[in-house]
């Protein structure tokens, strides 16, 4: 199974083809676009590693932005006893949830790819459900 490692939003994530995973938000990204990750650290599979010093450079990842939402609220309480003083504060990060469909090796090789996602249309879910 072929893996990358990419560099996003200060973190690195190890993605396979197919994944879907949850990344800092992308700026200047719509829902159902596509997005490249130029900055890969490393790919290979069960056999051999490519390293980079510190990135590889050519390859690439590419990927489906599925959306762009916020995570569940983190509430910040702080109190200081005896002294009457409290303070409750809110944050809800940001976040992009991306689907991993290509893996390219630094000469532009495809090193592994996704399955084709069907998407299933009302019509045809209204047959289904009519069929029951």
């Amino acid at each position: 199974m072929s893996f990358a490692v990419i560099k996003t939003g200060g973190k690195q994530y190890k993605v396979k083809a197919g994944e879907i995973i949850k990344v800092e938000k992308l700026l200047d990204s719509k829902a159902e676009s596509k997005v490249e990750f130029k900055e890969v650290l490393a790919y290979g599979d069960d056999k051999a590693i490519e390293l980079g010093e510190p990135t590889i450079s050519g390859a690439k990842v590419e990927a489906d932005l599925i959306k762009n939402s916020k995570n569940r609220t983190v509430l910040i309480f702080k109190k200081r006893r005896r002294k009457n003083s409290r303070r409750k504060n809110g944050h809800r990060q940001q976040y992009s949830l991306i689907r991993i469909n290509k893996i390219f090796s630094k000469d532009g090789k495809l090193i592994s790819e996704a399955e084709k996602i069907k998407k299933e249309t009302k019509e045809i879910k209204k047959k289904k459900e009519s069929a029951k």
